[in-house]
């Protein structure tokens, strides 16, 4: 697109999330220009199961937006989600290349290609290679390491999989609805990469971004990411939950929880609250302390998922910055305190940073983050620093040199 205009898509369970910005070159803020959010079907636990749907939803969308902006979309950034998205750590190692011994992008390419020289299940493929540190002639801890000299180079790295379809889907719902496809981001990322600042990359922070059917997590320490995970559990489960517990039907338990939803004791506990269910044609009556109780058991049991993911790459209780939260879920009240309360951290409730007119909507923290990967790569493949090197790797550096 021309005037550098970056278009991120967060193609959601419930709905299609749109953002066009474009970076300001002295402030270095985002301009939004436009943004739209859109019921869809076809998508299901985060991932696309009807390619038409989704298409048909994305072409609504970016209609919307091309008349806001006054200008035609021609690609896009676009997530990927699902609990099938899974990570692992992998190691490479190869010799420099140059007869100097000075490394170059191309001796970077190949310990990270030798990184991802590992048997890959059929049905599934690597989305994304994350470095978590160079080793240069058993030199530990280096981020940048081009131009350094050495023999033996090493990397290690975090490998992001996914099923194979799933992101195919994807691709193919994008592109069927007459765009480019210009790359997929994995949910976590799409979402720390909006949210969270360097300092906090760098000290260490847990993001959670809690959306409708699916829960992710990223978490970083010395600006590296460490561990990322989905899980299948998000906020329509508490709908669901209020639905069971009060014996109503889902859209009444929705406006419900929408309205007088919270994780926290008020003093309005014992108050009696009456909805009337128009598809049941009933009054539904509910104490706020009881519906709290139904709200915070499930929002426990995302956090205790969480917390044993933390336990296993022993970071539980051990992040600086603590924990943020983003998504559709993180608007219920008293969950930062509850997330507080739960990891035993500080905890807040994150939206995108550096975006004008501020975006306070936590909703749009994917839309948001894949329009600053998108501005991201723009900027490393204009630099011949970076030539050479494919665009996931070109994204390490952007994402994790501050």
């Amino acid at each position: 697109m021309s005037n550098n205009i970056i278009t991120g898509i967060d193609i959601g369970t419930g709905s299609v999330k749109v953002v066009s910005a474009r970076k300001n070159p002295e402030t270095l803020n985002f301009e939004v220009l436009a943004k739209v959010q859109k019921p869809i079907l076809g998508v299901r636990k985060g991932v696309v199961s009807s390619v038409e749907d989704v298409a048909s939803a994305i072409k609504e969308c970016i209609k919307e937006i091309e008349v806001q902006i006054n200008e035609k979309v021609d690609g896009v950034y676009a997530n990927a989600n699902g609990s099938h998205i899974s990570c692992s750590s992998s190691q490479g190692l190869v010799s420099v290349s140059r007869a100097d011994q000075k490394i170059s992008s191309e001796d970077i390419d190949r310990v990270i290609q030798a990184a991802k020289a590992f048997p890959v299940s059929k049905n599934k493929e690597i989305i994304d290679v994350y470095p978590k540190e160079f080793i240069i002639d058993g030199e530990r801890g280096i981020k940048d390491p081009l131009d350094m000299q050495g023999v033996r180079f090493e990397v290690e790295v975090l490998v992001v999989e996914g099923f194979s379809q799933y992101i195919k889907n994807t691709s193919q719902a994008v592109l069927d609805s007459e765009l480019q496809l210009y790359d997929v981001v994995i949910n976590p990322l799409a979402s720390a990469s909006s949210v969270v600042s360097s300092k906090d990359k760098e000290r260490g922070v847990a993001i959670i971004d809690i959306g409708a059917s699916t829960t992710s997590l990223a978490v970083f320490e010395e600006g590296n990411l460490l561990h990322l995970a989905v899980f299948p559990i998000g906020s329509n489960n508490i709908t669901n939950d209020i639905a069971i517990g009060l014996k109503t039907d889902i859209d009444t338990a929705e406006e419900i929880k929408l309205n007088f939803g919270s994780c926290s004791a008020q003093k309005g506990d014992k108050k009696i609250e009456k909805v009337t269910s128009k598809e049941l044609e009933e009054v539904v009556s509910f104490s706020r302390g009881n519906l709290r109780k139904i709200i915070e058991a499930r929002v426990s049991e995302v956090f205790d998922l969480i917390k044993a993911d933390l336990e296993k790459i022993s970071k539980n209780q051990k992040l600086p910055s603590g924990i943020i939260l983003t998504g559709g879920g993180s608007e219920l009240p008293g969950i930062s305190e509850l997330a507080k309360k739960e990891f035993k951290l500080p905890c807040r409730i994150g939206h995108p940073l550096n975006f004008t007119p501020e975006i306070v909507d936590p909703k749009f923290s994917v839309a948001c983050g894949l329009v600053v990967v998108g501005s991201d790569l723009d900027n490393s493949e204009e630099s011949s620093m970076f030539s050479g090197i494919g665009n996931k790797i070109k994204r390490f550096f952007k994402m994790f040199i501050p």
